[in-house]
């Protein structure tokens, strides 16, 4: 009888780390070159992709169960902009010959923990060595009603601008992280430490709110590189103008005392990016209904500004246009 081949070391890793986490039927356990999924009757498929880099999106001594969950969020912010349910995703892991089981480990609990608390499933994927730092780039999927998705280029002049949640803490988050001594010179509590730092390694993505930005927004995206960015981001997609009210900017209470002591931070939390909040745009009629549905989900929906014809968002303080260095932050 012949001897069964025995595994690859990439095989096994696989098998140990990932397998628990393909419960869905179509993953095939991760024994096949392909996955296959269906969405639900009436619905469309929706596509997302986003990626994590050691050094670039987070710090090589973050823990790997947050560098997981973080990079999975990240995706799941994507989905729930555009009204839509996860399904599964899909993950390329590239990683240094000498990574630790013990960071592979850390890395597979952290997805296995959100692959269930978001029911979205692990698919399948690739694991790659490499001679850089570690990578990790996921594909989700998600499913609308049919030609439902909610785009960022179906803004109209009258809407109201809404963002979930509160603005900049992972960008001043990001600053503490690299400079603990900064929280002093805020006058920060040690809580507020702690919020801001949370904040920039786990986003909270509001899948909660899929459902509510499906029935009542009129254009939406996710907010990754800023708000000032990626407003105007939305409004060169719809072909409209936004002027915004930095007073109403949502802040937490953390964001609010550091700017108390640097004023240049309001910058920082304009332009600095990695809420992952989602900023929409919808009829003033249809602003209560989401406030509630919102209010339902205990998560905080902020009216800022208003959609005008034009070009281009307006950010103004009292009246007077703010500037920035730039409006987002970019990779290239």
């Amino acid at each position: 009888m012949a001897k069964k081949a025995k595994e690859s070391a990439e095989e096994r890793l696989i098998a140990r780390y990932f397998r628990p986490l393909a419960k869905h039927p179509g993953a095939f356990g991760l024994a096949d070159d392909a996955a296959a999924i269906a969405p639900p009757a009436g619905c469309d498929l929706v596509l997302t992709t986003d990626g994590v880099i050691a050094g670039v999106h987070f710090l090589p001594d973050d823990a790997p169960r947050d560098v997981a969950r973080k990079a999975l969020r990240m995706n799941l912010s994507d989905l729930a902009a555009k009204g839509a349910a996860p399904l599964g995703f899909l993950l390329s892991l590239a990683l240094p010959v000498k990574t630790k089981a013990s960071w592979i480990a850390g890395f597979a609990a952290g997805l296995a923990d959100d692959s269930e608390h978001y029911a979205c499933p692990l698919l399948g994927g690739d694991t790659d060595h490499t001679v850089g730092p570690i990578m990790a780039s996921i594909t989700a999927f998600g499913a609308v009603p049919r030609g439902k998705m909610v785009r960022r280029s179906t803004a109209k002049p009258g809407d109201v601008v809404v963002v979930t949640g509160t603005i900049g803490d992972a960008a001043l988050g990001v600053k503490l992280r690299r400079k603990k001594s900064l929280g002093k010179s805020w006058r920060l509590k040690p809580k507020m430490t702690s919020h801001l730092l949370r904040r920039y390694l786990l986003p909270e993505p509001r899948n909660a709110l899929a459902e509510a930005v499906l029935h009542h927004a009129s254009a939406a995206m996710d907010i990754s590189d800023g708000l000032a960015g990626d407003l105007g981001k939305l409004c060169r997609a719809s072909a409209v103008a936004a002027t915004i009210d930095v007073m109403r900017v949502p802040l937490s209470e953390a964001a609010q005392a550091a700017i108390a002591s640097a004023r240049d931070l309001w910058q920082t939390v304009l332009t600095g990016g990695d809420d992952y909040e989602i900023i929409l745009t919808l009829p003033p009629d249809r602003l209560s209904a989401f406030r509630a549905a919102a209010a339902r989900a205990g998560i905080a929906a902020t009216e800022i500004g208003r959609i005008e014809k034009g070009e281009g968002a307006r950010f103004e303080c009292h009246g007077k246009p703010l500037a920035y260095k730039r409006a987002s932050y970019s990779h290239f």
